[in-house]
């Protein structure tokens, strides 16, 4: 590692390498994350300078020069160029804290009063540096906001990631890193620890950001989650030069529009899917007596879905299990279990809404996937209306969901 003092005492060695971040939308290039190298003129060699700002033995008023310095660096250079993108940069937010912004915010108004517009600016902050009492910028982020200086909040969810930073703060960017992805990993196991994310970035108005993009799987997990801005090593990797806007357009259509192709077909599949088992009710409902004990129905129903269900079990509308479970077991013989009954099963999510759905619409619902919590593997469920106070819900194991095209 380099020596801190020969950082600061040769700054003219220091180099701004410009990370490129695309916007889905346009697939261009919307903006660079500013991150500092170190040009080291004995070997010639670029080495990165992100560690400096993280090092809690070097002095904050080096830690403040250093920031100061690549700013104006990238500053002088934004203000030479016609079409400018957004410039991110990083801070911390102790440093913020200390000064109460007066450092940051005189370079930006300086530049902002030479011609770059404040709302190009992006100041990214680290969500896991906010403590209780740093909670106090809030009044800060809020008169930068009133400035129009944009504010990201980086890592957001890692660690002991509090999501109160992100309703504190209201943030106009929320970073995510994809690293967590990884290539033998199925998707699905993160969607739902990243939907209250998504629905909480909606609702400030905050655009989601997925950094370390580094695989085709990473980049379709961004898309299908409803992130616009894109980063990482599969997109452009950081270089100390800009790129030309487009750079990534052709490969970023060419990708989503195999997204696109890969969704509808898995849309289809589910419909198709849907759609049988709805006409497979429709016709077995004629021979089977609602008025018959409900353990009678729910052993009947998995005889004639036994090709694809392993479990069945019956609700009223408030949630409540009438029936036992109807289970498959190893030897493929289906018993009925017992302790099912009178479960209260309104906790889970969406379960009003599709209640209400299945009344209004007259046909069953297919679940996205989730983990089942006693066998502790991946299903869909199906639900469907018996009568406007009973339904019926089958279990679709992994099994025959992985045999399906389009149901995984």
């Amino acid at each position: 590692m380099l020596d801190p003092l020969k950082v600061l005492l040769t700054l003219e060695q220091v180099i701004p390498y410009y990370k490129p971040i695309f916007s889905a939308d346009s697939q261009l290039v919307i903006g660079y994350e500013v991150i500092p190298y170190f040009h080291d003129t004995d070997s010639n060699e670029d080495q990165e300078l992100s560690w400096f700002f993280s090092d809690s033995s070097i002095p904050e008023e080096f830690q403040l020069e250093l920031n100061q310095y690549i700013q104006q660096n990238v500053l002088d250079q934004w203000l030479t160029l016609e079409e400018k993108p957004m410039l991110f940069f990083n801070y911390q937010v102790k440093l913020l804290y200390n000064d109460n912004g007066e450092s940051l915010l005189a370079i930006l108004q300086a530049y902002a009063d030479k011609g770059i517009a404040l709302n190009k600016m992006v100041i990214q902050l680290k969500e896991e540096e906010i403590t209780e009492e740093m909670e106090a910028i809030s009044s800060l982020i809020k008169y930068m906001h009133a400035l129009g200086i944009q504010i990201a909040l980086n890592d957001v969810g890692q660690r002991n990631g509090n999501l109160d930073h992100l309703v504190l703060l209201k943030p106009n960017i929320v970073i995510v890193n994809a690293g967590f992805l990884k290539e033998n990993e199925l998707p699905h196991l993160y969607r739902d620890v990243h939907h209250a994310l998504t629905m909480l970035s909606r609702k400030i108005g905050a655009t989601l950001l997925f950094k370390e993009i580094s695989s085709y799987n990473q980049l379709n997990y961004a898309w299908r989650n409803g992130v616009r801005y894109y980063q990482g090593a599969y997109l452009k990797n950081e270089s100390p030069t800009l790129v030309e806007s487009t750079i990534c357009q052709n490969r970023m259509n060419r990708d989503f529009q195999q997204f696109v192709n890969f969704e509808r077909k898995r849309m289809e599949a589910q419909l198709t899917f849907t759609t049988q088992i709805n006409h497979l009710f429709k016709k077995s409902l004629s021979t089977i007596n609602l008025d018959e004990d409900y353990d009678s129905i729910v052993s009947t129903i998995g005889q004639l879905c036994d090709e694809f269900v392993f479990r069945v079990y019956i609700t009223n509308e408030e949630g409540i299990q009438l029936s036992s479970n109807a289970e498959k077991n190893k030897e493929g013989e289906w018993e009925l279990l017992q302790e099912g009954k009178q479960k209260n099963w309104s906790w889970r999510p969406y379960f009003f809404e599709n209640i209400v759905r299945m009344n209004i619409e007259k046909k069953g619902i297919l679940s996205d996937m989730y983990t089942d919590i006693v066998k502790n593997e991946q299903i869909r469920t199906y639900a469907y209306p018996l009568s406007d106070k009973l339904y019926i819900y089958l279990d679709i194991p992994y099994t025959y969901l992985y045999e399906q095209e389009g149901l995984l």
